[in-house]
């Protein structure tokens, strides 16, 4: 994009993971669908030696030098994936570039991976002739590189590929992938505790380190290939986290199948499981999203389960059209901090 050049503009969705929740850099099968809130970016080249960065979410300009690194700003996302591009040769200088976005920020939905995405397209990555694949496997390298978060591909790859109404079934050790319709009578509410969360702070890498530790211990690569039996060596920590990758991999298989036949009370049945797992094994749920849970479940839910990396954020909750509502007002009267995305 030379100077002088017209606007360029990208939109891309954010994302739920209905099931397949901390295994996409252990091997296994994921689940995630786009929702309906998105990021949009604009991006301007304004021939000087620093980027200019503005969000209509947090309401001020942020600007940097070229070659500044990361400054644990909302700004990075967005300086982030502009490098790349000046580093691919995509764009030429510094950049001005506005984000607006329905998606709230920490809330696990994938709000940066959707800004870091729409932004590679909005500086030329489809132009360069990269495939949604391509894209997303450049946001991954923005978000481990830059960034700092060692995260695997499953969100880059859901918010590149998926449409809302669509579920992607992701295999994260080949990239092998299908969409599938999601049956009429289906509803995912997907429910904002108002619990923020950050993927920065170490939680994220402590986990994902254990999950690694244990795989090097039992010399199985990816960790999702492991049996329960081969897990009686490790030490207890690392027990819980390979546990829970190898049992959520079967799970997410399970569910697959229960959604091509739609069988929605069976993979109601292995999202609770699925929720039990993360608060037990994983370790990385919220006291008040696993009342939120619970609560979802007794007015009638057919699952719900924290989604995203955890410690706060959103949950998800299936149930049928016809009793998605009364579902929601049990739990909005029992948590009125909540908020729906859909």
């Amino acid at each position: 994009m030379k100077s002088g050049s017209a606007i360029r503009s990208a939109t891309v969705p954010g994302r739920v993971n209905l099931i397949g929740e901390w295994i996409d850099f252990n091997g296994g099968l994921v689940l995630p669908m786009a929702i309906n809130r998105f990021v949009t970016v604009s991006v301007l080249e304004q021939g000087l030696a620093e980027d200019t960065i503005g969000s209509d979410s947090f309401g001020v300009e942020h600007k940097a030098a070229l070659d500044a690194p990361p400054a644990g700003h909302w700004a990075d996302y967005v300086r982030g994936a502009v490098a790349f591009a000046r580093a691919q040769g995509w764009i030429e200088g510094g950049q001005r570039v506005q984000t607006t976005s329905t998606l709230p920020a920490g809330a696990g939905v994938s709000s940066s991976a959707a800004t870091i995405v729409a932004t590679l397209k909005a500086c030329g990555s489809e132009a360069a002739g990269l495939t949604a694949t391509d894209v997303a496997l450049a946001a991954r390298r923005v978000e481990n590189e830059f960034i700092g978060v060692p995260c695997g591909i499953m969100d880059q790859m859901a918010v590149s590929l998926c449409s809302p109404g669509h579920v992607l079934a992701l295999e994260t050790s080949t990239l092998s992938n299908e969409l599938v319709a999601l049956p009429a009578d289906w509803q995912f509410l997907v429910i904002n505790s108002g619990y923020p969360r950050s993927l920065a702070d170490g939680a994220y890498k402590a986990r994902r380190d254990e999950c690694l530790a244990a795989a090097t211990s039992l010399g199985i690569n990816p960790l999702c290939k492991a049996q329960l039996d081969d897990l009686n060596a490790l030490s207890e920590i690392e027990k819980r986290r390979a546990r829970h990758a190898v049992t959520e991999d079967a799970r997410s298989r399970q569910a697959l199948s229960a959604l091509k036949i739609k069988q929605r009370n069976e993979f109601g049945e292995l999202m609770i499981a699925s929720h039990a797992s993360l608060a037990a094994d994983m370790e990385v749920s919220h006291p008040a999203i696993n009342a939120m849970v619970s609560c979802a479940v007794a007015a009638g839910a057919d699952g719900a389960r924290i989604t995203g990396a955890g410690f706060g954020g959103c949950f998800v909750v299936l149930t049928s059209q016809s009793k998605s509502e009364a579902v929601w007002q049990v739990l909005h009267s029992q948590f009125p901090g909540i908020s729906r995305l859909n």
